[in-house]
């Protein structure tokens, strides 16, 4: 993912951000994505659901199973044509994790600067590839959904 963001994040949504990236401990309070729902067996056997919060793009190192590395950055950008934010993310993510990355990436896709939105209204968010698969897919966001083709 490579984007560039609009320039009115608040100081709460840059700290968020910030931590989904691996960058900085959590925030006090989750607005991007708010719930990290995870169903676990208490200690009565039963099974109930837990709040598990987690950077949903902080693994950083070499990567498992596409080779390079994991990485993610938040910078702001000052001094060109508009000023605002670059956030680029490298990961690797397993399928169990697309609906807490597609929720930040849904927010990303609001706050994102007129030029990833296409011609159809989707918004241009990165690359998707399967890591058996060496062509990567483009992967946006149209209407709220986000395209897992890989």
């Amino acid at each position: 993912m490579a984007m560039d963001l609009r320039d009115d994040l608040s100081d709460g949504e840059v700290a968020e951000l910030r931590w989904h990236l691996g960058l900085r401990p959590q925030p006090d309070t989750l607005r991007i994505v708010p719930e990290f729902p995870i169903v676990v067996e208490n200690e009565l056997g039963e099974l109930t659901v837990e709040d598990h919060p987690h950077p949903v793009l902080g693994e950083r190192g070499p990567a498992w199973k596409v080779g390079g590395e994991l990485s993610s950055e938040l910078v702001r950008r000052e001094g060109q044509a508009s000023s605002g934010w670059t956030v680029t993310a490298r990961q690797e993510l397993h399928p169990d994790g697309f609906d807490e990355v597609g929720v930040l990436l849904r927010w990303l896709a609001v706050k994102s600067d007129d030029k990833h939105v296409n011609p159809d209204g989707s918004v241009s968010v990165g690359f998707l590839r399967a890591y058996e698969d060496g062509d990567p897919q483009p992967l946006t966001i149209k209407n709220g959904v986000v395209s897992w083709q890989a």
